[in-house]
């Protein structure tokens, strides 16, 4: 018996995969299980393969493998997609009495449930609740309490009614008592639950609550997969604490509207992925020169163009580092799990009101959409730190008028931050324009007044490394030889890899600054191999470790739009190991 389960369901697009796969990952994190989950689904709104899978276990997990234990088939197609996962003693569970399921044949060694889904959920109110009656069949195949779906179908259809969330639970026994009744068979699973209580959420909901409790009051976007998830979650959250959410006509509007808020005091943030990023770039270059505090959530996916939507990428890296117009100072940020995406929302907050200046928050596919339980003391909201920068009042803005009494809101500092005064603060009015402007915020082309400028604003780059840590995150041995580096969702699987490879010590430095970043010279030159792993085909990321170290790294690269495995990077850093290794 494995220490883990890998549960997934899959069938066609609008079978409601995605609400039966979150029913059961709930009712698994309610019971005291960790869970991590991840989705193959079409860009489209019917029709097209998806599944859902979770992986469960008492202990925490943080990537996917290559391995299915138990498979609720909606489709004949549902197994041929997963047969590479599945694995002897594997159990499948469908519907034979389905015109498209009656000719399934399972694999020699594997356990076929041919349980009337449709049938049972229609003894129990209706066909709808076909997936239901699958849920209450893996409950008995994997020794799940039943009683721990209970709270997850309240929580998914109690606002349509007492008799609706009756009525799938009593599906969700037909489909438990079928198996039971039917099928004579010792399964080799038993999932185990505890008194442990987590929170289940996904990238996406870490980063809107990370906004909340950072002090975000306005949001601005324009719906697009896979970014949408941060509205949604904001709406009807952010309203509680005075803040506001608006859906935008296109990402023009959004950013241009997240800009008028900042500059009127508020905390603001918008969200997109790769398309909306490059509609966003001339508003992006005024919020720079403007000097705003502002921050743009960009959940990247396969491009280019509309690319693959709902599939994994992490190709925006120079997008985001050098997209835009003119030479414009900013801080790219990349969480590297659902917590970080808390946490470094908050950060990102923070340090574009203290250098005043565009942040992008940078997640991807897998981390959006990926749901994983943590204990709730990992986002501590009395533990949050809000820092507003150089914010001026009535007290100190005489510190700040020139010989007229005019209020120098692009003053020349020696840390290039300068003061920040809201709207209606007395003696704090002032004008900026788009234009290249003085430090009265008025268009100029003096070449000293704008060479001071420039400087001034490039200057926070450099104060910001020197005030803040920029560190990357570190696993494993410090001392190995084999130097692992990352950036975005990978972290997980890369953990999980080492744990694999025994006879390879590994060091994983994972780096959630992509500008400014960590200065990674001395770690690359202390290893013998170096290898860079990231989700797109021309190594982005390791174009930049070679340039910042003039050394030579190994790509592992992976642009099918589908995310690492720890198997597979287990395989891929113990072969690129071999080949650097000098024969005997």
């Amino acid at each position: 018996m494995h220490e883990d389960l890998n549960w997934a369901i899959g069938g066609e697009a609008g079978d409601g995969i995605d609400s039966t796969g979150k029913i059961f990952a709930r009712a698994l994190s309610r019971a005291g299980r960790h869970v991590y989950t991840s989705k193959d689904f079409a860009s489209r709104i019917r029709g097209g393969y998806t599944a859902y899978k979770v992986r469960t276990a008492v202990e925490q997990v943080g990537s996917v493998v290559d391995r299915l234990d138990v498979l609720i088939a909606l489709t004949e197609r549902t197994i041929d997609e997963n047969l590479d996962e599945l694995h002897e003693g594997s159990v499948i569970i469908y519907d034979g009495e389905q015109a498209t399921m009656g000719d399934v044949e399972v694999p020699e060694g594997m356990i076929g449930l041919d349980v009337p889904l449709q049938r049972l959920a229609e003894d129990a109110g209706g066909s709808i609740m076909r997936n239901v009656v699958a849920l209450g069949a893996a409950c008995e195949v994997t020794a799940f309490p039943i009683e721990n779906l209970d709270e997850a179908l309240e929580k998914r259809f109690g606002d349509k009614g007492r008799a609706i969330v009756e009525n799938n639970r009593e599906a969700a026994r037909l489909g438990r008592d079928y198996v039971r009744e039917n099928y004579d068979h010792e399964f080799p699973y038993d999932l185990e639950t505890t008194d442990s209580d987590y929170v289940l959420l996904n990238g996406d909901e870490a980063i809107g609550m990370g906004a909340i409790a950072a002090g975000c009051r306005f949001y601005a976007g324009y719906p697009i997969t896979p970014a949408t998830d941060i509205m949604e979650y904001l709406t009807g959250r952010i309203e509680q604490f005075g803040g506001t959410v608006v859906q935008a006509e296109d990402e023009l509007a959004a950013i241009n509207l997240t800009l008028g808020a900042a500059r009127a005091g508020a905390r603001a943030m918008t969200g997109t992925s790769g398309p909306g990023i490059d509609l966003m770039s001339e508003t992006f270059g005024l919020v720079a020169t403007t000097e705003t505090p502002l921050v743009i959530a960009n959940v990247m996916r396969s491009g280019p163009s509309t690319g693959m939507p709902t599939k994994q990428g992490q190709e925006d890296l120079n997008a985001m580092l050098y997209g835009g117009h003119g030479e414009i100072p900013r801080f790219v940020l990349a969480p590297t799990s659902i917590s970080e995406c808390f946490h470094r929302t908050i950060e990102a907050f923070n340090l574009a009101e203290k250098y005043q200046l565009p942040v992008y928050l940078t997640a991807d596919l897998s981390l959006a959409v990926t749901e994983r339980t943590y204990d709730p003391a990992e986002f501590d909201m009395d533990a949050v730190e809000i820092e507003r920068g150089k914010v001026v009042d009535e007290s100190d803005v005489e510190a700040w008028l020139d010989e007229e009494g005019r209020f120098r809101a692009h003053a020349a500092t020696e840390d290039g931050v300068s003061p920040r005064a809201f709207p209606g603060t007395a003696d704090g009015a002032h004008m900026t324009t788009g234009l290249e402007h003085d430090e009265l915020g008025r268009r100029t082309e003096d070449e000293d007044v704008r060479v001071e400028q420039v400087q001034k604003r490039q200057r926070k780059v450099e104060t910001a490394r020197e005030r803040e840590d920029f560190e990357p995150r570190e696993f494993g041995d410090p001392d190995a030889d084999t130097l692992v580096l990352t950036w975005g969702s990978n972290e997980g699987a890369i953990r999980e890899a080492m744990a694999q490879l025994e006879n390879v010590s590994v060091r994983l430095l994972s780096v959630p600054y992509l500008f400014p970043r960590p200065d990674l010279t001395e770690a690359v030159e202390a290893a013998e191999d170096v290898l860079v792993v990231e989700a797109n085909a021309t190594g982005q990321f390791a174009d930049l470790i070679e340039q910042d170290t003039l050394q030579r790294v190994q790509s592992i690269t992976k642009y099918t739009g589908v995310r690492f495995k720890a198997d597979e990077l287990a395989e891929a850093i113990r072969d690129a190991v071999a080949k650097t290794e000098v024969p005997q």
